[in-house]
């Protein structure tokens, strides 16, 4: 397979130009292939090609090439060859007026100003666009040519000129307004530091990142950012990582706790054994998930490329029928209907067009990026926003993941309950605390954690075959007898009398306090009863009622847990709908059934669990994204924080980016409109609509940016 390599790309002017210079890549010897991602001004190769080769494909842009990892210096504005071409056009371009003004029309000094204004300012411009012509390519370069060299044989030298330097300023601006909606991608690279202080052979040493290897201690004092991913070995602090997960508030910090490149340690001094390699830092794949995200197109986005290849070749036809038709069957002037021709080539430019949607589309991933969402692609962003369900799992998503032990029961030979003491637990729970240390269910993690702090001894259990009953508990074998542990469905389905009326009017009690019930026993009878409560987010009510306040029309929790448990909780947090005892093929049905009653369905869960979900939703949403690979590459959007409150945000800002889509659109073609009717009569001049052109690009591209200031508080 051939070597994949990505290079930083200096110079587009357009999306256009972009293509151009994939196309080229493509035909080098060395290149089996090549993807240009525009929006974040990069080209991956596949195959082997020398810088100089790269450069060379791009020469018809000037275009500057280094490997990904290098920083590009930016050419300082007199050292930009175009930008000095740009600027001598436009000087000779008032000189060639003033002449004008001064001598008259048809004055030998300002054809001279003007010809060397469009020769001096159009030279890339007409190159490309009579190599496009002869390749038969009609983009916005082609039809700039045509309309110029055009302008200029039927003697119109001033407003040919003028043309190519107000062509040349909307160029310039397309590139400076990309430039800002790469700048939030910038941004966050530039967050994490490039040098930390290491603690090696007993002393300690400032050194860059890219030496610093996995176990070296990283010395952070406060005041500080951190430089590396890793784990708290020593020190106490609190930790602003506002820039990898949107968090507000502080996160306290101590031993064994993980940190994040690019967080600021505000308090203490905090020792960090480095746990991985700069590049594999969570906010190094940030990074690299957003600039592939901003390279995948929206379906907006693809509509619009789509249309502009059809829409300029029909443009050249119109104008070549304006030209040519009215002079033979009305008796018009020719030069008169040429002119009118040219204006609407110039006019119908498709740059406002082709900018309105990839600069809006840019701003917004980074923005989110900026407040701790990753969204996977355009795609994604619009179907945010035209989401109509949304299915939670409940636990770690709508609770805290952490549920606790409340109230533990015995129960004697007869059924008869009996009340633990607070002060000792008795044999029994010590013995499924055994049992349960071989379960990795969050339920079952609570009932070893309570064991440990209670001091109980599990050592001397000698716990054997111990097996997992999916979605039911698990059962073991200790001192030759069997034990199992887990739902009442297991008790009942194992017990010979099965559940005694007394233990079952205790257990629905407990669930309708919001409790699951776990019951301990063998086949003969109930040892006793577990009462386990997950401790639902301070945030769940707010955002649940947000959602319905942005008209999401169904929310729906699922769960494993039972339904009396599951009710109690869905009534706390505002959810209506509710699907309790699932498993995980369940909750794959459910999403199935959403989507079929015509509903566009997230899933928000935990990126691990519930993958078959995740997938079958129109958006798999994962929350918890800092620190875990796996919710980072599954999901379609990934909440970088431990919790769901950025949920509201991200559909404001999907609904607020296809809003000012739309607008970018019909601004786009109804000033183009507006343009061609004036032709009509003749009263579109080339300088003017090449300055409604202009003006177009910068006022799709002003209302794109908004996006980068939409906060969460925005509604």
């Amino acid at each position: 397979m051939a070597e994949k390599r990505t290079y930083r790309v200096q110079g587009f002017t357009c999306a256009g130009c972009a293509a151009q210079f994939e196309r080229n890549v493509k035909k080098l010897p060395s290149v089996h292939d090549a993807k240009v991602n525009f929006a974040t001004s990069k080209i991956t190769v596949y195959g082997n090609p020398s810088i100089a080769e790269l450069e060379k494909a791009g020469s018809f842009e000037n275009l500057r090439v280094s490997p990904e990892n290098e920083e590009m210096t930016r050419i300082p504005l007199w050292k930009n060859k175009g930008a000095i071409r740009t600027l001598i056009s436009g000087i000779l371009l008032v000189l060639g007026w003033i002449f004008y003004l001064v001598y008259g029309e048809g004055n030998p000094y300002s054809l001279f100003a003007f010809a060397s204004s469009i020769v001096i300012g159009g030279y890339t411009l007409f190159v490309q666009g009579i190599k496009n012509l002869f390749h038969l390519r009609f983009d916005m370069k082609t039809l700039m040519t045509v309309a110029i060299l055009g302008a200029a044989a039927i003697g119109e030298w001033g407003e040919g000129a003028t043309v190519v330097f107000l062509f040349a300023i909307s160029e310039a601006l397309e590139t400076y307004s990309m430039d800002k909606a790469r700048q939030s991608i910038r941004s966050l690279m530039e967050i994490a530091p490039k040098e930390a202080i290491i603690r090696r052979n007993g002393g300690e040493m400032q050194v860059s990142v890219e030496e610093i290897q996995i176990g070296d201690i990283m010395i952070v004092k406060p005041g500080q950012k951190i430089a590396m991913d890793g784990r708290v070995v020593k020190g106490h602090s609190a930790v602003n990582q506002a820039a990898i997960t949107g968090e507000s508030l502080p996160v306290e910090k101590s031993s064994g706790d993980e940190v994040f490149a690019g967080t600021l340690n505000e308090e203490g001094l905090l020792e960090v054994e480095v746990t991985k390699r700069s590049e594999d830092t969570t906010i190094a794949k940030i990074i690299h998930l957003v600039e592939e995200a901003q390279s995948e197109r929206a379906p907006s986005q693809a509509f619009i490329d789509r249309f502009a290849k059809y829409y300029t070749p029909v443009v050249m036809l119109i104008a070549v029928g304006i030209a040519t038709i009215p002079p033979q069957f009305i008796g018009g002037v020719w030069q008169d209907w040429i002119y009118r021709g040219l204006a609407l080539l110039v006019v119908a430019c498709p740059c406002a067009l082709v900018i309105s949607t990839p600069v809006s589309i840019v701003t917004a991933i980074g923005n989110a990026a900026r407040h701790g969402v990753l969204i996977k692609g355009g795609v994604y962003l619009e179907k945010a926003g035209a989401l109509s369900a949304i299915a939670f799992d409940k636990t770690g998503t709508l609770t805290k993941g952490v549920p606790q032990v409340t109230d533990i029961i015995s129960y004697d030979g007869t059924g008869f309950k009996t009340e633990a003491l607070n002060q000792e637990n008795p044999a029994w729970f010590g013995m499924a605390a055994a049992i349960e240390k071989g379960s990795q269910h969050p339920l079952g993690a609570a009932i070893v954690r309570h064991a440990e702090q209670a001091g109980c001894d599990l050592s001397p259990y000698e716990v054997e075959d111990f097996q997992s009953l999916t979605g039911k508990g698990v059962q073991a074998t200790l001192y030759g007898q069997a034990y199992y542990i887990g739902s009442p469905g297991l008790l009942q389905e194992k017990l010979a009398t099965g559940l005694s009326e007394d233990i079952l009017k205790q257990i629905r009690t407990l669930q309708e306090e919001g409790k699951t019930a776990i019951l301990v026993g063998n086949k003969e009878r109930v040892l006793g009863l577990i009462a386990v409560r997950d401790e639902i987010r301070e945030s769940s009510r707010s955002i649940i009622d947000q959602l319905h306040q942005l008209g999401i029309k169904r929310t729906v929790m699922l769960t494993g847990d039972n339904r009396v448990t599951a009710t109690a909780i869905s009534k706390q947090v505002g959810i209506p709908d509710v699907k309790a005892e699932l498993l995980p093929q369940d909750k794959l049905e459910v999403i199935k059934h959403l989507k079929r009653h015509d509903h566009k369905v997230a899933m928000v869960g935990d990126g691990v669990n519930d993958a078959p979900a995740l997938a079958a939703a129109d958006i798999g949403m994962a929350m918890g994204g800092a620190g875990t690979d796996t919710a980072m590459e599954t999901a379609d959007i990934v909440f970088m924080a431990d919790d769901i409150s950025r949920l509201p945000f991200t559909i404001r800002l999907s609904r607020k980016a296809l809003q000012i889509i739309k607008q970018n659109v019909a601004f786009s073609l109804g000033i183009k409109l507006a343009a061609i009717l004036l032709i009509i009569p003749g009263w579109l001049t080339l300088w003017l609509a090449i300055l409604a052109d202009v003006g177009a690009t910068l006022l799709v591209t002003l209302n794109g940016m908004r996006l980068i200031r939409m906060k969460e508080d925005i509604s």
